[in-house]
């Protein structure tokens, strides 16, 4: 497989990745990794990886549980053999306990960094695993309803 080829599969796989997160639907979005132990997911603000595919399902749980309407808006997608990378705000309504912040039903917006690894050979379709930066300060202060809590650079708000 050429490398274009691999960067068409792993934007195939991403853009699949990120509809089913957008549709909530998790078996979909579940589909996109490999179903194994090496399956992982990396959240670096919380210094935390969720080992093995049951990892993954435990993180996309908080979430869910977190932000049960929240949608990822892609702003920016860049690709190279092995990884793609996106820039996305995810933007959605604070409905249940995230980091010790119980609910207040408050909307919350955060631009996030995703790195996406995927396998190699049969597997270079498949997500190893995904890894996310974002400012989790600016996310708590907006669930806490702090009245100079930052919304990020907009980036969202410039996208075509």
């Amino acid at each position: 497989m050429s490398d274009q080829e691999r960067i068409a599969a792993q934007r195939r796989t991403v853009d699949e990745h990120i509809r089913g997160e957008n549709e909530h639907d998790w078996a979909r979005v579940y589909e996109t990794f490999l179903q194994d132990e090496r399956a992982y997911y990396d959240v670096v603000p919380f210094s935390n990886r969720y080992p093995g595919f049951q990892g993954v399902q435990d993180f996309y749980q908080i979430i869910e549980a977190a932000i049960p309407d929240f949608r990822v808006i892609v702003t920016g997608e860049y690709d190279t053999p092995g990884v793609s990378v996106r820039e996305v705000t995810i933007f959605g309504t604070h409905r249940g306990e995230y980091c010790g912040v119980a609910p207040q039903g408050l909307p919350v917006s955060v631009e996030v960094a995703a790195f996406y690894f995927f396998g190699e050979g049969d597997e270079s379709g498949k997500l190893v695993a995904e890894r996310i930066y974002f400012d989790n300060e600016t996310l708590l202060r907006q669930m806490r309803d702090e009245e100079d809590a930052m919304t990020g650079v907009g980036l969202a708000e410039h996208w075509p």
